[in-house]
C-alpha cells in the first residue's frame, strides 16, 4: 500500500464561475486536480476529499445543504473514498483527517484545492507540523484577490506569496506536470 495520500480541499461549486464566491483560476486548478486525482486512483493511493460547510445558513458561501457546498463534478468522490466535513479553515482541526491518514500509515500528503491563502495554507502548515512530508501543487490551487490597508492585491500575487511562503519551510511546491512526472 502506498504511503502517500492525495487530499483535495474545498473543490466545491461555490468557488466556480456560477457560484457564490468564484475564485480566479478555479477551473484550471480543478482540471489539474482532476488529473492528479486520476493518477492517485491508478496508483492505489489514499484519496481524501475535504468539504467545507458553514455552520451559518446565511453564510456568503458553502451554506449548509446548498448546491454550492457540494463537491464539484470534476473531482467527485468514488465509492470508498473518504469525505471529510470541516467547519473551520484548517482541515485537520476538529475533523477525522489525521486519524484517516494515520490508520493508512501515510507519510506523504499532496494537497490541491482552494483557497491558496486560507485552507491550503492552513492544511499545509498543519500537515508539516504533524510530521507528514507535504507537497502542494501550485497550479492545482486557486485563490481570490485580497485587500489590505486600502491596497488591492491581485489573486495571482496572493497565490504567489502564499506558495513562496509554503515553499520556504513547510512544503515542496510543484506544478502538476512536475508532480506527475516524478
Amino acid at each position: 500500500m502506498s504511503k502517500r495520500a492525495l487530499i483535495l480541499i474545498d473543490i466545491q461549486n461555490d468557488y466556480f464561475e456560477d457560484g457564490k464566491w468564484p475564485l480566479d483560476g478555479m477551473q484550471a486548478a480543478a482540471a489539474n486536480a482532476a488529473r492528479v486525482l486520476a493518477a492517485a486512483r491508478a496508483a492505489g493511493e489514499l484519496v481524501v476529499h475535504v468539504r467545507h460547510e458553514s455552520r451559518d445558513d446565511d453564510a456568503p458561501f458553502f451554506a449548509p445543504g446548498s448546491a454550492g457546498a457540494h463537491i464539484h463534478a470534476s473531482v467527485l468522490p468514488q465509492a470508498g473514498e473518504a469525505v471529510v466535513l470541516k467547519h473551520r479553515i484548517n482541515a485537520f482541526l476538529d475533523t477525522e483527517l489525521k486519524t484517516l491518514l494515520d490508520a493508512a500509515d501515510i507519510e506523504q500528503v499532496t494537497l490541491v484545492g482552494a483557497m491558496s491563502h486560507m485552507c491550503i495554507d492552513a492544511a499545509a502548515r498543519a500537515s508539516a507540523d504533524l510530521g507528514y512530508a507535504t507537497t502542494v501543487l501550485h497550479d492545482a490551487c486557486a485563490t481570490h484577490a485580497q485587500e489590505f490597508a486600502g491596497q488591492q492585491i491581485a489573486a495571482e500575487q496572493v497565490h504567489a506569496a502564499f506558495m513562496a511562503a509554503l515553499a520556504f519551510a513547510y512544503a515542496r511546491v510543484a506544478s502538476t506536470e512536475q508532480y506527475l512526472a516524478s
